[in-house]
Formats: structure tokens, C-alpha cells, sequence
């Protein structure tokens, strides 16, 4: 019988009958629904590979994430930067309408921090410091501020300002760094003046948010200051008042010598009116009071006014009836306007109006201002409370009965020509002691048989400082007018 000798690999096993691996059974049919599910996957997968081999689809999806990821980002810096603004800063804006704003610009003009002298600054490393801190709490972008001022002598004067211009500005104020910002609109403007708005906003730590009341209020006492013993002038400017040229230094009630009890019965008028408030209020009465002096030229009536809003501490408001872009509306917008502690002076009211026509002389026709509306503006039912109004004519004759009566014109006082006891208190006032020369001054005024006004004795007095022998020797020059 043959014999089978198995060859193969040293060491390999040899398998065996029993090892032979029996026959895998076929595996079930799938489903219809098993099908659908595997043709979807399958479909899916194919979408996806295909997406992601597309480097045009890789690269704008990537470009799209990373754009959503910085406006993202973006916001996120913006607001929480806002939050930080609000949380760490405060800022204070002032418009170029607001009072203060003038004010605030005079104050940097004095007293924004200017680079310190070398020599005045201590030597070394705190030194340096103090260089770099001075450096940059000076403003280097400055405007000018010209005030222009006309001696009595006749003689002009000009002093320079310079304050912050339009920009940021870094400044140092007890301690807090503030930042300066004056912005300047190109868009809007200043009907009235031409001049565009502007606006200037203060930025601090909000810890030192204190230092804007003590600003401002350091600002306003150096503005008070420099208007201390003034008479400021304000005149009509569009719809509003505003101040014309240097306050005025206020003029002794003394220096204008009236007749005899003139002056102190309008004093004492005025001076009850403005106690009164109360009493108007109790009684249902407007409470307003109206003055009309007139007299001849010369004799007085503004100066008086002057004088009187001085000793009061008032200011006066000219109005001028002649202005050609004066309309009834804007005549009553400022009546109704007038600053606080003001006088209104409406001068040569007779040369406005004639009988209730527009006057020819002087082009006064012009104007857009009415009779009517001047009457309305002066007590009707828009008009002002607490209000103070001189009238000054030279012809009363002239004025219309409705303009003059009660309500209106509450009280009527003559400025008239220099009487004997004038002429007598003005000699002295200019020579003090000269009171034998004084009597023979008085005759010979009195005996010229001519009305002599005071405004021609203080010419008079003026062309003779300190001689009164020469002032009794031109007495015949007053004939003259």
C-alpha cells in the first residue's frame, strides 16, 4: 500500500482533517426599507466627499467663518469698550449756545497749563518727567482771541488771547488729566453771526467727574470778576441779545447832576418796583413798570439811565426801532427775551414813530416793526414779566397817546435845560472850592437870556481843567450851540 509523505516548511503545523473550516451560510436578503437606508448613506457620503474635495467650497467656507468670527470679535471689542467708556469715563459737552461756553474759553485762555521754564523745573529723572507731562498738557493747535479796546483819550489798544482750536487737547486741572475735544461743525452756521457752531466736550475719569462743577464754577466767578463794577451794553444780534464791545465802568449816580429832586424821585420809584414783586402777583397785576424822560437834547436822559442801571447793578438793552430786519415778531421775541437784571432803553422813540406811521427821516421806513407790534410787545398779552423800560424823547408832542399812556408809561419826568442850581453843583463838582468864582459863573450863565444844557457846561468844564477863571471868561461861547 503506497505511503503519503506530507512536505512543507520546517516548523510550519500541519492541518489536520478536523481543522478544515466548514462552508459560511449565505447571509439573509435585505429589506426595501435596509436598501433606501444604505442608498441614502451611500448618497450622503458621495455629497460630503464631494464637498470636501471642492477647494473652491473648502476656502469659502473658511472665508465665511472667519469673516462672522472678526464681526463677532468686532462687537464684542465695541461693546465691552463702550461698557468700559461708561464704567471708567464721563464726559461733559458744551454747546457754543450755552453761556458757559464763552466763559469756559476764557478761563483756558488764562490758565491752560503752558510749558514750564527749565530752570523752574527740578533736576534729574522727576524732572524729565515733569518736561514730558508739561509737553503734552500744553496745546500745540491754538486760535486767537483779539479784544480790541478805545481808550477815552482816543488812544487803541489790542490784547491777545490764545486759547485751545479745533481739535483734542490734553489739560491738567487739580490733579485730573482732562481731555479737550472742541469740534467745529462744517455744515451748520450761525445765522446771526456767520460763524459755525461748535462744540467742546470734556473727558475725565469718571472718579474726577467732581472737577466739571468746580471748572465751570472757577470760570464763571473769573467772567463775574471781570465785570465787577461794569455796565455791560447788550444789543440785538437776530433773535438774541448779545453784549456790545468791554463792559462799561459804571458811572456815579453823583456824576449826573439833575434839577433838584429829579433823580432821587426816580430812584426811589424804581427801587420800590423791584421790592413790589409780590405785591403785583397779589393783585393779579402785570408786573412791569415803564419810564419816559424827555427834555431837549443834551440835557441828560441817557446818562442818567446809564448812571441808574449802575447804581442798581443792572445792565441796559439798546433797541434799536430803526433796524431793517426788525419785524414784529422778532420785537416781541426780544422784549420777552431780556437778560436778567437788565434795563430796556428804547432812545429816540419819537424818530421811529410819527403818529403812528414809520418816520421818513433817516431811512427808519425801512423797518418791518409796526406801531401795532410795538404796542402788543410793550403790554399784550405775550408780553414780559418783570421788566423795566426807559423811553427817551426830545418831542413828546410827537408821541401817540396810545404809546404814552398808563401801562405803557407809568411814570413821565422832564430832563430839561440846566437850571441855576445845576450849573451851581456842576462849578463845584469840577472846581471844588472855587465857590466865590461859582456865584459870578451862575449870573453871567443866567444872564445870557439863553437855555444852556449841561452837556454844553461839561464841555466847557472839559476844555478848562483846573481854571475856573478861564471857564468864568468863555461864558459868552455858550450863546452858541
Amino acid at each position: 500500500m503506497p505511503v503519503e509523505i506530507a512536505t512543507g516548511i520546517a516548523g510550519a503545523s500541519v492541518a489536520s482533517p478536523t481543522d478544515v473550516p466548514s462552508p459560511t451560510p449565505p447571509a439573509p436578503a435585505p429589506s426595501s426599507t435596509q436598501q433606501q437606508q444604505q442608498q441614502q448613506q451611500q448618497h450622503g457620503n458621495s455629497l460630503g466627499n464631494f464637498f470636501a474635495s471642492n477647494p473652491y467650497f473648502t476656502a469659502g467656507f473658511g472665508l465665511m467663518g472667519l469673516g462672522v468670527g472678526l464681526a463677532a470679535g468686532r462687537q464684542i471689542i465695541l461693546r465691552g469698550s463702550n461698557l468700559l467708556y461708561r464704567q471708567l469715563l464721563v464726559d461733559l459737552e458744551i454747546p457754543s449756545k450755552d453761556k458757559s461756553y464763552a466763559w469756559f474759553l476764557d478761563w483756558m485762555a488764562r490758565e491752560s497749563v503752558a510749558l514750564s521754564p527749565s530752570e523752574s523745573r527740578p533736576k534729574g529723572f522727576r524732572g524729565r518727567l515733569l518736561a514730558l507731562r508739561d509737553l503734552y498738557s500744553s496745546s500745540h493747535h491754538l486760535s486767537v482771541q483779539t479784544t480790541y479796546k478805545q481808550h477815552d483819550n482816543g488812544s487803541v489798544s489790542a490784547d491777545f488771547s490764545l486759547v485751545p482750536g479745533p481739535g483734542k487737547h490734553i489739560l491738567r486741572y487739580r490733579g485730573a488729566y482732562i481731555q479737550v475735544n472742541r469740534e467745529r461743525s462744517g455744515r451748520l452756521m450761525d445765522l446771526t453771526s456767520g460763524a459755525p457752531f461748535e462744540t467742546i466736550t470734556l473727558t475725565t475719569l469718571y472718579r474726577d467727574r467732581g472737577v466739571f462743577k468746580t471748572l465751570l464754577q472757577e470760570a464763571n466767578a473769573m467772567a463775574v470778576k471781570m465785570q465787577e463794577g461794569k455796565t455791560v451794553m447788550y444789543v440785538s444780534w437776530g433773535p438774541e441779545w448779545r453784549p456790545f464791545g468791554q463792559p462799561r465802568r459804571k458811572r456815579l449816580l453823583e456824576s449826573v447832576i439833575l434839577d433838584r429832586g429829579v433823580s432821587e424821585r426816580i430812584c426811589v420809584d424804581v427801587k420800590d418796583f423791584l421790592q413790589s414783586g409780590k405785591w403785583y402777583a397779589d393783585r393779579g397785576i402785570p408786573y412791569r413798570r415803564g419810564y419816559l424822560l424827555y427834555g431837549p437834547p443834551g440835557s441828560g436822559k441817557s446818562s442818567f439811565i446809564q448812571a441808574l442801571a449802575g447804581d442798581l447793578d443792572y445792565n441796559i438793552c439798546i433797541l434799536n426801532l430803526s433796524e431793517q430786519n426788525l419785524t414784529d415778531d422778532r420785537l416781541n421775541h426780544l422784549m420777552n427775551h431780556i437778560p436778567e437784571r437788565s434795563i430796556l432803553l428804547l432812545e429816540d422813540i419819537d424818530s421811529a414813530f410819527n403818529k403812528r406811521e414809520q418816520s421818513d427821516d433817516s431811512g427808519y421806513k425801512l423797518s418791518g416793526a409796526t406801531f401795532s407790534g410795538l404796542l402788543n410787545a410793550l403790554d399784550g398779552v405775550a408780553s414780559s414779566e418783570e421788566r423795566i423800560i426807559f423811553m427817551t424823547t426830545n418831542h413828546p408832542d410827537k408821541l401817540d397817546p396810545a404809546l404814552i399812556r398808563p401801562g405803557r408809561v407809568d411814570v413821565r419826568e422832564l430832563i430839561d435845560n440846566a437850571s441855576e442850581y445845576q450849573i451851581r453843583r456842576m462849578f463845584l463838582r469840577f472846581y471844588e472850592g472855587a465857590d466865590s468864582v461859582c456865584d459870578r459863573f451862575v449870573t453871567r450863565v443866567t444872564e445870557l437870556g439863553v437855555p444852556v444844557s449841561t452837556a454844553q457846561l461839561q464841555g466847557l468844564f472839559l476844555y478848562n481843567k483846573n481854571a475856573p477863571d478861564r471857564a468864568l471868561e468863555m461864558v459868552p461861547y455858550l450863546k452858541s450851540p
